[in-house]
């Protein structure tokens, strides 16, 4: 319950500054422009163009994700707000918890937002709805995963810019792992290729293949950074 309190009131911190509406305004912006460039090829079949969008919309959510997410943690150490947090009788996971939950329904809107450019083609061509959801499935769990990356960021951060550039690096160097894969000689290929972020383990989705190894694997990666996140609040409280 302590964690809902706490998702619900980052939530209302990020309806009433401008941040919230900004980074979600022009995530919509950037996805309409690059659907409607793709629906001009007339030669696309529907689901290729279904397929195009969930590849263009993966990285307006990442970079969305990460911007939520800097604040969460880094505002706290920045406004010196972080010692009413460790003073209070709450334990380090619900803060993570509550902050993670909030960042994550942002990030859900924004993309259920952009539901109607699928109907679209769902409407005008020939697609199954299986494939959309599959694809929005996949979204999420990708946006659950960078969510957890930038709280961990965050939570390393003293300020929200520093925390957006390490989130960035640490999301780059994840989803570069498949440049390392094609690299490297077996298995270790195939190692990371498993790693990578994006291009393996979110390809499926984008196709409208459910594949339950791969959300386990963008489950695994949102559990190990909120833990990590959690650590770190443990270890600065008792410093």
């Amino acid at each position: 319950m302590r964690a809902l309190s706490i998702a619900r009131r980052e939530l209302y911190a990020y309806l009433r500054s401008p941040l919230g509406s900004a980074i979600v305004a022009g995530a919509l912006l950037v996805d309409g422009i690059l659907f409607y460039f793709d629906s001009l090829d007339q030669k696309r079949l529907s689901a290729q163009l279904l397929t195009q969008f969930f590849y263009d919309s993966s990285a307006a959510t990442m970079i969305a994700g990460l911007l939520l997410a800097m604040r969460l943690l880094a505002e706290e150490r920045q406004s010196g707000t972080i010692t009413l947090l460790n003073t209070a009788p709450i334990r380090d996971r619900d803060i993570v918890l509550g902050k993670f939950l909030s960042s994550f329904g942002m990030l859900t809107v924004l993309n259920l937002l952009t539901v109607y450019m699928p109907l679209m083609v769902y409407i005008r061509g020939k697609v199954s709805v299986g494939h959309i959801a599959v694809g929005y499935l996949g979204l999420i769990l990708l946006g659950s995963a960078v969510t957890a990356i930038g709280l961990f960021a965050s939570s390393l951060a003293r300020s929200q810019v520093v925390a957006a550039i390490i989130g960035a690096a640490m999301v780059g160097a994840f989803i570069l792992l498949w440049v390392v894969a094609r690299a490297v000689d077996p298995p270790f290929n195939t190692f990371f290729s498993g790693l990578a972020l994006h291009h393996e383990n979110y390809r499926p989705f984008m196709n409208g293949t459910l594949q339950f190894d791969r959300v386990a694997y963008y489950l695994m990666i949102t559990y190990f950074f909120l833990l990590a996140a959690t650590k770190v609040l443990e270890a600065r409280r008792w410093r």
